[in-house]
């Protein structure tokens, strides 16, 4: 058991709690789609966080932040993917029928499969997940302590965090979902979640680091 597990776990806790592209994602698919959506878009999202754990441990993530281009040109993919998204959702609330008391109908939901691979190269464009693993675990290795066992017990811990946020997160959508699935309200959130990702795409864009 890692030395410093509890102070990571705390850490790790605020990020995971910290609203970013995963969450405007995971909302903008759970109201469109209920709780299934919401929680197909968070394993994907959770994949994508496993897949750079994984080349921590070997040593890609090393060479991803070490290289300004490599860095550069992933950084700006998935800024692009985030405007996208953004302006797909901002287009899909635009083409809402009028909203009326007998509206029942709205954007059709995304399929599992879509909902994953979108939570998926959300998190695999996003360069800075990988600067999380090497910048912030090695910190939390305490002298003494076998470098390669611990770091995985750790990107595992960070890995389980994201799993159980994305359950309950998901849950809370359904439970709110009387009120998300109101056409109004909907078509609301689209318009906000859609300006909210090109908002964090022109960021991750125009960001230094």
């Amino acid at each position: 058991m890692p030395q410093q597990l509890l102070p990571f776990l705390a850490v790790v806790m605020i990020l995971t709690l910290t609203p970013g592209p995963d969450m405007a994602l995971v909302l903008r698919n759970g109201v469109r789609g209920g709780v299934r959506m919401a929680w197909w878009t968070g394993l994907g999202c959770c994949a994508g966080i496993s897949v750079y754990a994984a080349a921590s441990a070997v040593g890609v993530a090393a060479v991803l932040a070490a290289s300004a281009t490599a860095f550069t040109i992933i950084k700006l993919a998935g800024a692009a993917y985030l405007i996208y998204l953004g302006i797909l959702a901002v287009w899909h609330a635009r083409k809402q029928p009028p909203v009326t008391a007998s509206t029942e109908t709205g954007t059709a939901a995304p399929d599992p499969a879509t909902a994953f691979r979108q939570g998926l190269l959300s998190n695999l464009l996003n360069p800075k997940i990988a600067l999380i693993f090497l910048t912030l675990i090695p910190q939390f290795v305490s002298p003494g302590e076998p470098a390669l066992p611990t770091t995985a017990t750790l990107a595992a811990v960070f890995l389980l965090v994201a799993v159980a946020w994305w359950r309950l997160f998901s849950l809370a959508v359904g439970v709110l979902g009387a009120v998300l699935s109101r056409p109004r309200v909907r078509v609301n959130i689209e318009r906000v979640t859609g300006v909210v990702l090109i908002g964090l795409g022109l960021r991750v864009a125009t960001s230094a680091h």
